[in-house]
């Protein structure tokens, strides 16, 4: 039975660090949530030994990348300690040479940071971008332009790149992100559409475990490794957060005021919260019980 709450500080005392969601959580793309940079806030100072926190996000970006554009956003940096993102675990895949060397780029300009060697990585490949008929491979990171572009457009590209047998490597395992009261596609929709085509994609973020792997190292070197028990996920996502949790065996507090805020009746409003019932058949749609949900992070 998942637990509606008001506040993270209802229930965050048994846990020593959160992985907590990006996009839809702290931030739209356009501001940062103050009530959500101030429950982190609260979490790292708890009880007086403080919490660890953890930014867990889809985004195809390297983890400086991602942090600077935070700072963009007036998010302070003392409401997180880390940042995962699933853009680093790709760049590692991608750097050992898991769809060759030369690479078709799929995404936007702004992503160009994906083709730079992690500074941690031993030995990396190089890699090259090059023209899709010359590619070994294909990087997606999102839509060369997602406010104007639809998964559609790319079915002749994936058509093409199926026949030549290239695996499509996902930065991004989302399948739609909101901007401000917009929603578009993501680096996860071309790979969905790939994989229904017959080809073979390749993801690294949300749900799967080695963003989690990561998370868990990047605790690690803070100071003593937290037990899973004493973790908390924290996101927006049913199908990526929610998932990602209950696959590792980790608790869960699902924000219904991001992506499902229209399908668990979440209002706009900072305090808004789900509805119960509208939230219950969401949950039993999806056949998943994270242990807590609240309409929006604070």
């Amino acid at each position: 039975m998942t637990r509606i709450i008001d506040r993270l500080a209802e229930i965050s005392d048994p846990y020593d660090a959160l992985f907590c969601d990006l996009w839809g959580c702290l931030h739209n793309g356009v501001q940062a949530f103050p009530a959500a940079i101030a429950a982190l806030q609260q979490f790292r100072a708890q009880g007086g030994r403080g919490g660890r926190v953890i930014l867990l996000t889809n985004a195809p970006r390297p983890a400086a990348d991602v942090a600077a554009q935070l700072d963009g956003l007036k998010v302070p940096r003392d409401c997180w300690d880390a940042i995962a993102t699933s853009g680093d675990c790709a760049r590692e895949a991608l750097f050992a040479g898991v769809i060759g060397q030369n690479v078709y780029h799929i995404g936007p300009d702004k992503d160009l940071g994906f083709f730079t060697p992690p500074e941690d990585m031993k030995n990396p490949l190089p890699i090259h971008r090059v023209p899709l008929e010359k590619a070994e491979g294909i990087a997606c990171t999102g839509l060369f332009d997602d406010r104007t572009e639809t998964p559609e457009e790319y079915r002749p590209t994936l058509l093409y790149a199926k026949q030549k047998g290239l695996k499509l490597l996902c930065a991004n395992p989302d399948i739609v992100f909101d901007l401000g009261d917009k929603r578009y596609y993501c680096a996860g929709a071309i790979a969905q559409l790939y994989t229904e085509m017959g080809g073979q994609s390749l993801y690294f973020g949300k749900p799967l475990p080695p963003i989690y792997d990561r998370a868990r190292h990047q605790l690690a070197a803070l100071g003593a490794p937290v037990p899973d028990d004493a973790i908390l996920c924290i996101g927006d996502g049913i199908g990526t957060d929610i998932q990602g949790a209950i696959s590792e065996d980790l608790d869960s507090l699902f924000v219904t005021g991001g992506l499902a805020a229209s399908e668990t009746g979440t209002s706009d409003q900072p305090d808004a919260s789900p509805e119960p019932d509208r939230l219950a058949a969401f949950l039993r749609l999806h056949m998943l019980s994270p242990n807590f949900a609240i309409g929006r992070l604070r």
